[in-house]
């Protein structure tokens, strides 16, 4: 098993965007508040998560999601900055763990956990493309 030793609890990462309509709530539905969207903030505590580690894996591995938990606090309008912070809380086997938050200009915005785990991208992408393969069928 490989490890990793430049991961260490404590290790931070940030993302950030300005609020446009591109990522606003009116991109997913309309009518719609002009306002930042919540799969937006989920988005962009992830990238944080991401951000937070991804210096420090040896090469080859990658992280990915497998849980978000975000509450979407208040709306920040058009034009505002919105930036997550995470902060990686947990780490065990190939497991790691982060605390997100999210701010605009005037405080928070959202809180909550992201989770994500450290993969092998070769291994892991040959073992996503075998789920295309029809069962019984031999291509080689």
């Amino acid at each position: 098993m490989v490890e990793f030793k430049n991961l260490k609890v404590g290790l931070k990462g940030v993302a950030q965007t300005v609020v446009t309509e591109e990522n606003s709530a009116e991109r997913f539905a309309k009518p719609m508040v002009p306002a930042f969207a919540t799969p937006m903030l989920v988005s962009l505590v992830d990238a944080a998560a991401i951000n937070a580690v991804k210096d420090c894996l040896p090469e080859g591995y990658i992280t990915v999601a497998s849980k978000i938990s975000i509450t979407h606090l208040v709306p920040t309008p058009l034009g505002m900055t919105v930036t997550a912070e995470a902060v990686l809380v947990d780490l065990f086997q190939n497991r790691l763990t982060f605390e997100v938050t999210a701010f605009d200009e005037v405080g928070k915005v959202g809180e909550g956990t992201v989770e994500r785990y450290i993969i092998d991208l070769e291994k892991f992408t040959l073992k996503m493309l075998e789920r295309k393969r029809p069962q019984g069928l031999n291509f080689d």
